[in-house]
């Protein structure tokens, strides 16, 4: 039944909503309204087929989050020094005003490329969050080359399969082998867990965790392999050695339906167990059972993760490992082949009115996000690889993402930002890091205060998520703040502009040819799911020629690095351990936080403690560390110090720091980013979060 969706509530009535976080669930809600303004309970959807009922930890205790009384929730402009915190109270019309004539000012100085409006997914509504393109666009502004979560990723996949679609996550319940390569969906992905546990109980299906230490996902496993970050694409090749070698490779389904496959048979011949073992950590042992239990049936699952990604070979991983069910044949049969992420093609969003792409200019510069350092100090420092041979970064807007927090080299964002010459505007629902290093602070509403329409990764469901109570004090929405600058820029005439989120969310479905937004409301979401074929590419890749590409032309997802291997492979260009920085160093979200967006909610942070690092026993023991040390990680790019816990299932040699945590949480007031390196990875660019060399040292105990 659908829930009530009036406006007026009684007390305790649940509406209807979707969860707006960057996770591939999206959650289908039900959220109590109470009479007072207020939200109480958060729970799942019973009646939608993948939320089942289920929500994580994180957003049921959500109403903490929206009651907070830490919200911003007047404008603010700066009175002390970047980053002291000191804001005094303005109006909407004072902070409006100041923005538009600075914007105009710089425009007029320096050139409209020196604004960069700079986003992410804090909010993953394609109205409040891709509505700051349709600005950028409408004025010129320098573009935003999105790559700080899935570009390595998305490359390495469609490379292959050349379209972001694969079997359904509910098939693994017809599994007999379910890896989970490279991901932590305890954590990150609840849903996938309960369809683990589900495939065990029905029909006995194995579970094998590949992950380099032992997440909460890896303790539910049969089998957890951990190779060393970085050699994931080792370790496929080897299984599909063994594959060729004993006979389990599916050679009509090969000659039918891939490419290259005879060229990669022959540049597997040597990539033998042995010799993945000496690049991933692993035993042969290891090796050999894992690739017996894999391709010992066609009914085996990869769950591809982001994780595995996150390093500087991470698109040749990812393609390494997604070319395993074309070796073995597994995409013929339900409960077989691979996934890693529904992507917007799916959906067929026709977004032009939201994102302005009709006026976009071919002639704007595109600077990575994953590298904003460089690009706002690029002008000092003599790095013009992000500015090119356009002005410098003059002015800031910000929305939906913490950069001072999550990007790369933390220490060169922070001198970037504490520019005196950068103008910054950050619209926030807290006083975050990046917040504390703003001109202007707006308050920004949170989901269940405006309307947005909501797409999905992890399934195949669109969903409306509608306003159900007022936003507190001032705040205003982002699709709002766009508009009203749009107005003072001169621009509001453009197509997209002087609509509603509601009446943008309507044409764009009409326009996609969805039914209209009173019928979503009424139906909750519309189920875009693939058939099981279409899924398991059954009638075609989604390449010109429609077969699973072994040697992908990599230009069609990226540059052509000529280094770049041509097949699956291992490709040593990642940061390698030394005499000086013997260890590894991985940054995987902590589960009560995700991303930065759980950071500042009170029950969150007592779950999770204190910023820690993971150290095996026998590491710990050789530097004279016990739990509950103080430690020091650190490399060229500077130092951070946590608190040491003592963990088993993983190589002597990695150390794991989760997060993300607030930079003032670290004594150095400073978090673990600022050991990340911005490289920019081919083909596509991506941030490398698990791709970093350190030395370690105890502080003793304090």
């Amino acid at each position: 039944m659908p829930l009530d969706t009036a406006a007026k509530t009684t007390a305790g009535s649940f509406k209807s909503s979707a969860c707006p976080h960057d996770c591939p669930a999206t959650c289908a809600l039900e959220v109590e309204v109470l009479p007072d303004n207020r939200v109480g309970r958060f729970r799942g959807a019973s009646d939608n087929p993948y939320t089942a009922g289920v929500l994580c930890a994180k957003v049921g205790r959500y109403a903490d989050r929206v009651h907070h009384p830490d919200r911003v929730t007047q404008p603010l402009r700066r009175s002390g020094p970047k980053g002291s915190g000191q804001f005094t109270p303005i109006s909407w019309d004072e902070a409006l005003d100041e923005i538009a004539a600075r914007f105009k000012s710089i425009a007029d100085t320096y050139g409209a490329e020196a604004i960069w409006p700079y986003y992410y997914a804090g909010t993953m509504g394609q109205v409040q969050r891709d509505g700051i393109n349709r600005l950028r666009h409408a004025l010129g502004y320098s573009d935003q080359k999105r790559t700080i979560c899935t570009a390595l990723a998305r490359s390495g996949w469609v490379a292959g399969t050349g379209f972001e679609r694969g079997t359904s996550a509910m098939e693994m319940l017809g599994s007999e082998v379910i890896v989970i390569w490279g991901g932590n969906p305890v954590t990150t992905h609840v849903h996938i867990a309960g369809l683990m546990s589900k495939a065990r109980k029905q029909n006995g299906a194995k579970i094998v965790v590949i992950d380099p230490y032992r997440s909460p996902t890896a303790e539910l496993a049969d089998v957890h392999l951990t190779p060393l970050p970085g050699t994931d694409g080792a370790l496929a090749c080897a299984i599909m050695h063994v594959a060729f070698r004993d006979g389990r490779a599916d050679r009509a389904y090969l000659a039918a339906h891939t490419k290259d496959w005879q060229a990669l048979e022959a540049h597997l011949a040597d990539k033998t167990p042995a010799w993945a073992a000496a690049i991933t950590g692993l035993t042969v042992a290891q090796i050999e059972d894992f690739a017996a239990l894999y391709t010992g049936t066609q009914k085996s699952y990869l769950l591809l993760g982001y994780g595995f990604s996150r390093v500087r070979n991470g698109t040749l991983n990812v393609h390494s490992v997604a070319s395993l069910p074309a070796v073995t044949g597994a995409w013929q049969v339900p409960g077989g082949g691979a996934f890693w992420s529904y992507g917007g093609p799916l959906y067929k969003l026709d977004k032009r009115l939201i994102d302005g792409t009709p006026f976009r200019r071919k002639d704007v510069r595109v600077m990575d996000m994953s590298r904003i350092g460089a690009a706002l100090t690029g002008h000092l420092t003599g790095d013009r690889s992000e500015l090119q041979d356009g002005p410098p970064v003059m002015a800031l807007l910000i929305q939906n993402t913490n950069p001072m927090v999550v990007a790369p080299n933390s220490a060169l964002v922070a001198q970037g930002f504490a520019r005196e010459d950068l103008f910054t505007v950050v619209h926030e629902q807290f006083m975050t890091d990046t917040a504390k290093m703003a001109d202007i602070v707006l308050p920004a509403t949170m989901f269940v205060e405006h309307d947005d329409l909501y797409t999905a990764g992890g399934h195949g469901h669109l969903q409306v998520g509608m306003r159900l109570i007022d936003p507190p004090g001032d705040c205003r929405s982002n699709h709002d703040l766009i508009e009203a600058l749009a107005a003072r820029l001169g621009v509001a005439d453009k197509p997209g502009f002087g609509l509603t989120a509601r009446e943008l969310i309507d044409r764009t479905l009409q326009a996609s040819n969805y039914p209209s937004i009173e019928t979503f409301i009424a139906d909750r979401w519309v189920d875009c799911t693939p058939t099981s074929d279409e899924g398991r590419f059954q009638n075609g890749f989604g390449t010109p020629d429609g077969k699973f590409h072994f040697a992908p032309d990599w230009t069609s997802v990226g540059i052509d690095d000529p280094s770049l291997p041509r097949l699956p492979d291992h490709w040593d260009v990642i940061a390698a351990r030394d005499e000086t920085h013997p260890f590894k160093l991985i940054a995987p979200p902590a589960r009560q936080f995700l991303n930065s967006s759980f950071s500042d909610v009170g029950a969150s942070r007592v779950r999770e403690g204190t910023p820690t690092l993971l150290i095996h026993p026998d590491t710990a023991a050789a530097h004279g560390i016990t739990a509950g040390d103080t430690v020091t990680v650190g490399n060229p790019q500077g130092s951070v110090t946590l608190t040491a816990a003592l963990r088993d299932g993983m190589n002597p040699a990695l150390l794991v720091a989760e997060g993300l945590w607030r930079n003032n949480d670290f004594p150095e007031g400073i978090g673990i980013n600022t050991l990340v390196s911005d490289v920019s990875p081919a083909p596509a660019g991506g941030a490398v979060f698990h791709d970093t060399a350190v030395w370690l040292k105890s502080q003793g105990r304090r």
